[in-house]
């Protein structure tokens, strides 16, 4: 039976959803509930993930998680051999970043950090950088006033300096998509990303409300690879369009406006934390 609520809230109810839809599972990292065993063995695999609340926003909560195996060069029997050292793991949090000799304690300070809410682990995706710092991409897809899906933006969100998340409210640097781009790929290249985004955001609209009806608007996160390869993060689907009031070309934010009156949304555009990127 089809849902008629407007607003999802566990990230790992639309993942699962989402990855119905083969095309878009691709896109995916992996994602799984988080236990004790589940975060071990998928440091193990990856190396880096993220931890996330299953039922957070606003990048509150987020801390990335690495297993670091570093390997010496020594001597036996006169010839040279790798000597492999134990693990040691390391997070960080908002600012703060700590590291373990110990899987089993930095799991219980992780623990204490996440103040024992339910939460997700996903597959670490080292982001494309600019000036040095990580950034993803924030997709806006919105039902036209034919009730049509339909793409009506796209802005690049810089991590602050000292985090690892993106979002504006986490004091995040605001810029154009093309600007982002521009610094690792072709003119041409860059506009068949920004096309490929938009459609995979179109595509899991279509997907989530073939199981939620009444949604009119998503916001998709994109993070790109060092491949250039897109990543779906997370899908929110209350989204702020507070990185859309930071770029200087308004166009994006007057359809969108436009387009959520239309649904009956208005929107709070007081965005005091997210920076304006200077170019």
């Amino acid at each position: 039976m089809k849902k008629q609520i407007s607003r999802i809230s566990s990230k790992l109810t639309k993942t699962r959803v989402l990855a119905e839809k083969p095309e878009l599972k691709r896109h995916i990292p992996d994602t799984r509930r988080m236990s004790r065993s589940v975060l071990h063995a998928m440091l193990q695999i990856y190396q880096m993930v993220y931890i996330k609340p299953c039922c957070g926003s606003l990048g509150e909560g987020v801390i990335r998680v690495e297993q670091r195996t570093p390997a010496s060069r020594g001597s036996s029997g006169g010839r040279d051999s790798v000597v492999t050292q134990k693990c040691t793991y390391r997070y960080q949090a908002g600012t703060r970043v700590s590291t373990f000799a110990d899987y089993d304690k930095a799991y219980q300070a992780i623990m204490e950090e996440t103040g024992g809410k339910s939460y997700l682990v996903q597959k670490g995706i080292r982001l494309l950088t600019y000036g040095g710092r990580p950034f993803d991409i924030r997709v806006m897809v919105q039902r036209n006033p034919q009730g049509k899906w339909e793409a009506t933006g796209a802005a690049g969100r810089v991590a602050h300096p000292q985090k690892v998340v993106t979002n504006g409210s986490q004091g995040g640097t605001i810029y154009p998509v093309e600007e982002l781009l521009g610094v690792h790929t072709s003119l041409k290249k860059r506009s068949a990303l920004i096309t490929q985004m938009n459609e995979l955001g179109v595509k899991s609209a279509i997907q989530l409300s073939s199981a939620y009806p009444a949604l009119n608007e998503i916001g998709v996160d994109f993070a790109l690879d060092r491949r250039l390869s897109p990543w779906i993060l997370e899908v929110n689907t209350a989204p702020d369009p507070c990185p859309f009031t930071k770029l200087k070309d308004t166009r994006m934010l007057d359809q969108m406006i436009r387009y959520a009156k239309a649904y009956g949304r208005t929107y709070n555009l007081k965005c005091m934390k997210a920076k304006r990127g200077m170019m």
